[in-house]
């Protein structure tokens, strides 16, 4: 479940995530891809250092919750960041969980979702 951003047929910022089936993340959640799930684990959004700043990243995860809304399966996305990353997200319309259960050596995580719901909307109107 990937999306990309092109200019001039450039990569300039993606997204990565992949099916999980479990109300939280794991250290399971990392590697698999759970057919059945009905949340998305956003393992990463990434955008090119010379393209940040310029609002590239909102409108990626813009447009990647309205591609899941045309999934009838899919219920909610999640992703695990850093603190300093979650004015972000919240911005993008995501709410903390709390403390993620996956940490990667001393580095801690915060937990947060997405209510993926309705119908796919032809232009940004999100607010992120």
């Amino acid at each position: 479940l990937s999306l990309g951003s092109f200019e001039e047929g450039r990569l300039v910022a993606f997204i990565i995530g992949s099916l999980w089936d479990q109300d939280r993340l794991s250290q399971a959640a990392l590697p698999l891809h759970k057919p059945r799930g009905t949340a998305v684990h956003i393992h990463v959004l990434a955008v090119h250092r010379t393209f940040r700043q310029q609002g590239k990243g909102s409108i990626l995860m813009w447009r990647y919750l309205q591609y899941l809304r045309c999934l009838p399966f899919v219920r909610r996305a999640l992703l695990m960041c850093e603190d300093f990353l979650v004015p972000f997200y919240q911005k993008c319309g995501f709410e903390a969980l709390g403390p993620c259960e996956v940490t990667v050596g001393e580095l801690a995580f915060v937990e947060m979702q997405h209510p993926v719901r309705g119908h796919a909307f032809m232009r940004r109107n999100s607010g992120c």
